[in-house]
Order: C-alpha cells, then structure tokens, then sequence
C-alpha cells in the first residue's frame, strides 16, 4: 500500500460500485472495514459531485455488524445518540465520544507498556503480533472521531494527579477486560 500517513481514497461510481485508486479495482465494504481493522484511514467521495461519503459508509458498516449479531452498542448508547440529535446538548456528544474513545486508547496504551516491561509473556512468540494487533484494533475504534479532539485540558492533568498507581492500574485492567469481552464477540 501506499503511504500510510494518506487515506486510501475510495471513489463512488454513479452505479454505488466502490473503486480503490491504489489498486485500481473495485472492492466492498467488508474489504474498507479490513483496510480500517489494518491501521488505514480510508475517505470515501462521490466521483460526480465530489461530496465526501466517508461517515454514511463507515456507519453503515456498522450497521452491517450490529445487525449480524456483533453487538457493541448497548441499546442504551444507540438510544441516547438518536435523543441527542434532538437536544441542544447533541453538540457535547461528539466531544464526549472522542474524549472517552481517547481515554479508552491510552489505558490501552499504558496496559501494553505495562505488560510489555514488566511482563514474563512479552518474551513469548506471538506476544508482538498480538500487540499489534491490539493497537490496529484501537486505531480502528478511535483513529476517525480522537483526531477532531486535541486532548484534555489542564484540569483534566490535575485530576489524574490525585489517583494511585494502584488505582490506575486497576482502572487499566478493568477497560482490558472490557475490551478483551468486546473483542471475544466479534
């Protein structure tokens, strides 16, 4: 593939065909959410018009997913998101979503520095392949909605002077086990 710093441009033809511009053939949306599961950010646009299509397509493979059984939005989440777009605070949903996906991203990020220094299975064949994997995952949840967020403010840093090691940790290994659940149903 191409630099990965670059999305993978996806073009829509009028006949709703996808068409992969790296390698010049047509591919589905099985194949754009393997490219995203892969570390790749992908931007999907009308080839008429254009207009950038990448959210509608990203939702709907989610779509696809929750509907095949591979639930990772409770009912309560999806419920509250469709009352959002009715309320006035629909404009601190985005924000809540990327700062608790970012929150979610750096436990995972401090667990596998964790694991990696202080642990005996880091010498094991397949531990790297699995961190790896592990972080695509991540990269997959949280790369398209983190980037629009730039990070906690100074408070944020006061408050997260205040917990122990202890309580960090078992905050981490409590959102592994999380994430661990969620990654055995899929």
């Amino acid at each position: 593939m191409a630099d990965q710093g670059e999305p993978l441009l996806i073009k829509r033809y009028a006949s709703r065909r996808l068409y992969n511009t790296e390698t010049s053939d047509y591919v589905t949306l099985e194949d754009i959410a393997g490219f995203i599961r892969a570390g790749r950010d992908v931007k999907i646009v009308d080839l008429k018009s254009g207009d950038d299509l990448t959210r509608q397509y990203l939702l709907q493979i989610i779509a696809e997913h929750e509907s095949r059984g591979e639930t990772i939005l409770p009912i309560t989440v999806l419920t509250d998101l469709v009352r959002s777009y009715s309320t006035q605070t629909g404009s601190v949903v985005p924000d809540f979503l990327a700062m608790s996906f970012d929150m979610l991203k750096q436990g995972q990020s401090k667990m596998m520095e964790n694991m990696t220094a202080m642990n005996p299975m880091a010498k094991m064949p397949g531990f790297e392949a699995m961190r790896a994997q592990q972080e695509a995952f991540l990269k997959a949840m949280t790369g398209g909605i983190s980037a629009q967020w730039s990070g906690p403010g100074p408070e944020a840093d006061a408050d997260a002077g205040e917990k122990s090691a202890t309580e960090e940790l078992d905050d981490i290994k409590r959102q592994l086990a999380e994430l661990q659940s969620k990654l055995s149903k899929m």
